[in-house]
């Protein structure tokens, strides 16, 4: 099996999945989930080529309930590992949060690039750690770019904006 050397973090709520404010506590207990459109599609293209990680602010779940949640969507075959607030005790944009998971993957800032729907934590935290990231709005029609971040509308776009990054699609 080849070792894979490059890492993307993603974000779970409103990322990878659909975050509905009337349901709380741990999404999996939810009585309804959800995908984003077309994450399975994009994460089963990458999955061969990249380490698929989750980096979550998630408060209300820890890693076997994100693990459960991931599962109902038929998502979980893909992610591996997964971070969040309860098993690292920072939480985004902290340098520690994100300086805590380079550490447990073992790969340069330069090899990880980090995708979430939060400018601030998910893009500018995952910059200050030396990551690149990759904001998905979803939500509005803004677009940022610079040279550490690129802006994606559809997660469709993701494989497209890691070129931008010097990364080709094949390993």
């Amino acid at each position: 099996m080849v070792k894979l050397t490059r890492c993307i973090l993603f974000d779970w709520g409103n990322t990878l999945m659909r975050e509905f404010p009337e349901y709380k506590g741990p999404m999996v207990a939810w009585p309804h989930v959800a995908t984003i459109p077309h994450a399975s599609q994009v994460l089963a293209g990458l999955h061969p080529l990249w380490l698929l990680a989750l980096a979550s602010n998630a408060a209300a779940s820890d890693v076997v309930q994100i693990r459960a949640a991931l599962e109902r969507v038929s998502l979980g075959q893909y992610i591996d590992p997964i971070y969040c607030f309860s098993r690292i005790g920072h939480k985004k944009p902290s340098p520690e949060f994100f300086d805590c998971i380079l550490d447990d993957l073992g790969i340069g800032c330069q090899h990880v690039v980090m995708v979430g729907d939060n400018f601030e934590a998910d893009v500018l935290g995952a910059n200050r750690s030396g990551i690149r990231a990759v904001w998905f709005n979803e939500q509005g029609d803004e677009t940022r770019t610079g040279e550490m971040y690129q802006t994606i509308h559809d997660l469709r776009s993701l494989p497209q904006a890691l070129e931008t990054f010097g990364f080709r699609r094949a390993a």
